[in-house]
């Protein structure tokens, strides 16, 4: 080694490393609970080590792709890290596709292994990629970690290696493969403890699906500092009111369309939560009313976030709504550790007060979207990752959140941003939610059609949220809801 790559070399840590230099000198320190069964972390590092063994005995090494096709359990986990050791990457697969979508996700990343639950095994079959080496979660699995070897492996992994491929939710076309490596990812960790109010230590409620980014982000940012992770099979609110009145949790994620289940589940049971640093996400996707009752009943500030799987939590997660508060405003505060600009179609910085595309740049950015070279060259041109995503910048620096740049409305030559609209409808107290979206019209070329659904005696919330088409990031389905129009 030469003296120019010494001290390169001291900054080479993993997220496979630290979790490993975290087991050994913490090993009796609970890890990982589920069910009610709690592993240490010295017998889950014993676990990821034999689950290393078993992917490195079916030929995967660096760079190979691992998919993954299971609902949320401790195996998961212990995948994500094993491969961490060895370099691999783990390619987590959206269960909720039909077999045509699954099938491009799988084949988009050509893997050397797919690992599937019991549960998804009839779908994978559907998807017809069951010709792929396969292991499935439960007796295959068991079996193969007790013949395993315990020893553990050199961590062959780089910080600019590729450690997870989340798919992209989108609302229209088929889904892209963004590499988030571990640099981004030990960037992203650093981030959530600094400007979030979380602390090392804290317990991860983990019920957000672990293919997303609120999954598992949150999961092994929890192992790495020391922290147990609560798995959890989904959403269930009776689940995270029992959870939340006997643990200290972080940032407790509740999505939009699955707030009012949990409000009506703290009131039920009565729990008193025993303390939650943080909770929430998507702000502007929630009604107003919901967002000062759930912080109410937590006792805890909700996150005016704006993230994205591509940067993690920046670009604008930087403020939150105070406790019992019914926000009249959802400006967003840039985070820190990062860099933003608006701009123009002709990448030209825009001033303040007018609607530009986000362009971002910072440690936490993804490394681009797998076996995709002309979405990289558009996405990121001139050295930026252009978001997507429209914002407006106030006087007082804060950012509004426009629209998304594709799903703009064009109406007699005016620009009308959906995302405005429903903020408005939002606000009112007799709005359960509302979507806003455009439909051809002869004179006006298009308009915008609001699709509300009411909250009252005959509807409650929770069955008007389930009615609309949502991704998996609790965002309604624009072109979906289209399709309910005459």
């Amino acid at each position: 080694m030469t003296a120019t790559t010494l001290p390169q070399a001291a900054s080479r840590s993993t997220i496979g490393s630290l979790f490993r230099d975290r087991a050994r000198h913490e090993p009796d320190r609970p890890a990982i609970e589920a069910a009610g069964q709690v592993l240490t972390y010295a017998a889950l590092d014993e676990r990821v080590t034999r689950g290393a063994d078993v992917l490195s005995g079916l030929g995967v090494g660096r760079g190979d792709r691992v998919a993954i096709l299971s609902e949320n359990r401790p195996e998961y986990i212990e995948l994500e890290l094993a491969c961490a050791k060895l370099g691999a990457i783990l390619a987590c697969q959206n269960w909720r596709l039909a077999p045509p979508e699954l099938r491009h996700c799988v084949g988009l990343v050509s893997p050397a292994l797919v690992v599937v639950s019991e549960r998804h095994t009839g779908l994978l079959a559907n998807a017809g990629v069951g010709r792929l080496p396969t292991i499935v979660l439960g007796a295959d699995f068991e079996e193969r970690i007790a013949k395993a070897s315990p020893r553990e492996p050199e961590i062959a992994a780089e910080p600019e290696d590729g450690l997870l491929i989340l798919y992209t939710s989108g609302t229209t076309g088929l889904p892209k493969g963004a590499v988030i490596s571990h640099r981004a990812e030990i960037a992203r960790y650093l981030v959530y403890y600094a400007e979030l109010g979380v602390r090392p230590g804290d317990t991860c409620l983990g019920w957000p699906p672990l293919f997303h980014m609120a999954g598992t982000e949150p999961a092994l940012a929890a192992l790495v500092a020391g922290g147990k992770v609560i798995v959890v099979d989904g959403f269930r609110p009776d689940e995270i009111a029992f959870h939340a009145g006997r643990e200290r949790l972080g940032h407790l994620i509740v999505m939009p369309g699955m707030i009012e289940p949990l409000i009506v589940e703290l009131r039920k049971s009565g729990v008193r939560p025993v303390g939650v640093s943080l909770c929430g996400a998507m702000a502007d996707l929630v009604p107003a009313h919901q967002i000062a009752e759930i912080t109410t009943l937590l006792g805890a500030p909700y996150l005016n976030s704006f993230g994205s799987t591509e940067t993690g939590v920046p670009p604008a997660s930087g403020n939150v709504i105070a406790a019992g508060v019914v926000p009249t405003r959802l400006s967003k505060r840039q985070n820190a550790f990062c860099e933003i600009r608006l701009v123009d179609a002709e990448d030209r910085d825009v001033p303040p007060g007018v609607p530009g595309e986000l362009a971002f740049r910072g440690p936490t950015c993804f490394s681009g979207y797998w076996n995709a070279p002309e979405a990289n060259a558009k996405d990121f041109r001139g050295g930026w990752f252009h978001m997507g995503d429209m914002f407006v910048r106030n006087p007082d620096g804060t950012l509004d959140f426009v629209d998304r740049v594709k799903y703009l409305i064009k109406s007699g030559g005016e620009n009308i941003y959906p995302a405005e609209i429903e903020r408005v409808l939002l606000a009112e107290p007799r709005v359960a939610d509302a979507v806003v979206v455009r439909r051809p019209d002869p004179r006006w070329g298009e308009v915008p059609v609001a699709v509300v659904a009411r909250k009252d005696d005959t509807l409650t919330a929770a069955e008007a949220l389930a009615d609309f088409p949502r991704s998996t990031t609790g965002k309604i389905q624009r072109h979906e809801v289209e399709a309910w129009l005459p």
